[in-house]
């Protein structure tokens, strides 16, 4: 007869009502969970569904809504498709990827792998892939590729070891602040077009001293749902249009649909040249990924107790299951770039909650908004729609750059990577700054000192080479021809 594990979660489960708070309770139940890596996981066999798990369930459906609406709308922008393909690809998105994907992987089969969710910062670049003459399954694919060459390799710390603290933070205020305002003429916009003119004032003065108010209270990972909810219920009062259209269903399953010349993205299967014309922007959206992850994991060290590493999310195990989720959500026909998802993993950091639990709500969630679609509605109504990207993308992105920025020498790398973003685009920005910095040129020149050869310059050289080599082949670089 097999010996019984006196060890396993369920011989030290307790009661609730044993432990003078609930807090105590829920950070006993962190340290007896012991999860099992690409192995099955069970509800109340490995561990609990809390009420506590509904917090970051709920942040992270509305969040998901928002992000995936606001990714897959910057590209039906650029490929001129409508509203109704926004709909229908969100819903796609929030079925496989945040439904069935989440409940397979990061609830069952790998609890210390985080939630595959939306790669915000890549959002802004979405016009510029465009205009490189991208293809969104060719992206896609790449990015699950590089991923998981990372992932295998252990890359991901690497890459983020030769990226300085300045080119980092540089990149990141970049894109912030391009975002933010992109966002607030955008919402300007559509304010002189809904004949309400100030609206658009009202709305952005609340939600920065709502915003603030929440960063003091450090409750910001309720800006997302509060700040969207308060943005909504304002338009709506001083008049804004606003009905529900999307109604229940299930969206198209076939890639021939979704990567048809008529159908679906309209734009037929991607040619090498669609390869070759985002292979930069693959690398860059990858290289952002390590941060990302690092900086998800930090946010549970800070909130959990001592001896919790069985259930601390594993970096490179996430950025396997984002990879594999890039590739068979892309080839499949969405429009998502996959991340780590923070507005899962700060709530449920902040609640004591390990990963497995509250995937299996988000799932649940996810899949019951997108069979009943008017939650897509709210989400793609553009006062909530941008004011969810405002406070859950652009003014982190913007906060985290300027944050890093703390030496004048990190400044020096920060302001050329800034400098060549504007002059040429974000890849070129990231690859040069990080080359120059690592070479000693900018920024700290012991750091540089303290490099290997490789890390400071065959790596940083090949990534400026391909970026640049990649770039002037779809003519991104200013003043020469592309040949694609």
């Amino acid at each position: 007869m097999k010996k019984k594990d006196s060890n396993s979660y369920q011989d030290q489960h307790k009661k609730s009502e044993e432990f003078d708070s609930r807090e105590e309770y829920l950070e006993h139940e962190l340290t007896i969970m012991k999860f099992r890596r690409w192995r099955v996981n069970l509800p109340f066999r490995d561990f609990k569904i809390e009420l506590e798990d509904f917090v970051p369930a709920i942040a992270a459906t509305i969040g998901k809504v928002v992000m995936v609406t606001a990714m897959v709308a910057a590209f039906a922008t650029q490929f001129g498709l409508s509203q109704d393909f926004i709909a229908e690809n969100v819903r796609f998105e929030l079925l496989i990827g945040g439904g069935l994907f989440v409940l397979l992987f990061s609830a069952l089969l790998n609890p210390k792998a985080n939630l595959p969710g939306t790669h915000g910062p890549m959002i802004p670049l979405i016009p510029i892939i465009a205009l490189a003459g991208g293809h969104p399954l060719a992206l896609g694919i790449l990015i699950g590729f590089f991923g998981i060459i990372l992932s295998i390799s252990k890359g991901g710390s690497k890459l983020m070891t030769i990226t300085g603290v300045g080119v980092r933070g540089g990149l990141l205020i970049f894109l912030g602040a391009v975002g933010l305002i992109s966002q607030i003429s955008k919402l300007k916009l559509w304010s002189f077009e809904a004949d309400i003119n100030g609206i658009y004032i009202l709305i952005i003065g609340i939600t920065i001293f709502i915003y603030a108010y929440l960063a003091r209270i450090r409750k910001r990972w309720l800006a997302i749902p509060l700040c969207s909810l308060i943005a909504g219920i304002i338009a709506f009062t001083m008049g804004a249009d606003f009905t529900f259209s999307t109604e229940p269903g299930l969206p198209h399953f076939s890639p021939t649909y979704w990567w048809g010349e008529n159908t679906g993205w309209q734009l037929g299967w991607p040619e090498f040249k669609h390869f070759i014309a985002v292979i930069p922007f693959a690398i860059l959206g990858v290289a952002m990924w390590s941060p990302d992850f690092l900086g998800h994991r930090v946010f549970q060290e800070m909130n959990y107790p001592k001896k919790t590493e069985n259930v601390l999310m594993d970096v490179d195990d996430t950025m396997t299951v984002a990879s594999l989720r890039q590739i068979i959500g892309s080839i499949l026909g969405g429009g998502n770039i996959a991340s780590s998802w923070g507005t899962y993993m700060i709530p449920a950091a902040i609640a004591k909650r390990p990963i497995p639990g509250g995937a299996i709500l988000t799932a649940i969630l996810c899949i019951l908004a997108s069979i009943f679609g008017y939650p897509m509605d709210l989400a793609m109504w553009e006062p909530v729609l941008r004011v969810a990207l405002i406070v859950g993308v652009f003014l982190p992105l913007l906060e985290v750059g300027m944050q890093m920025i703390k030496k004048q020498k990190d400044s020096i790398s920060a302001g050329t990577c800034i400098f060549a973003c504007a002059f040429v685009n974000p890849v070129f920005g990231w690859a040069l700054a990080m080359l120059l910095d690592n070479l000693g040129y900018t920024g700290d020149k012991e750091r540089s000192k303290s490099l290997t050869i490789k890390e400071k310059l065959i790596i940083p050289g090949v990534m400026f080479l391909i970026c640049v080599v990649s770039l002037a082949l779809v003519g991104q670089l200013p003043g020469i021809p592309g040949i694609f």
